[in-house]
């Protein structure tokens, strides 16, 4: 059975989002609330109100990774209405394929 570009799509915003919210908790488990002597970084307490306005808790590769998470699941959200949308105007009688069952 062939899936739907638009299914895939949609799976692949869901597991985006989840994805991003789980890399989000790993960076603010491993965030340390001791500032680092050696490069002068002030870590913030884990999940303190100053995280969100402060990203000095976060390293290069990480806000790489959050960023990389987050374009992939832009475009799949921007690709997910229009692949259904040709997916309609190409079957216009409102029918889904569905699989033969008689076999």
């Amino acid at each position: 059975m062939k899936k739907r570009l638009s299914s895939i799509l949609r799976s692949m915003v869901i597991g985006g989002l989840v994805a991003t919210g789980v890399a989000r908790v790993l960076i603010l488990l491993t965030a340390s609330p001791v500032p680092d002597p050696a490069s002068g970084r002030t870590e913030p307490s884990l999940f303190a109100p100053i995280i969100s306005s402060n990203w000095d808790y976060i390293t290069p590769v990480q806000a790489w990774l959050l960023i990389v998470l987050l374009a992939v699941t832009l475009i799949c959200i921007a690709g997910w209405p229009i692949a259904a949308w040709l997916e309609r105007r190409a079957n216009p009688s409102g029918n889904r394929l569905r699989p033969n069952l008689d076999r």
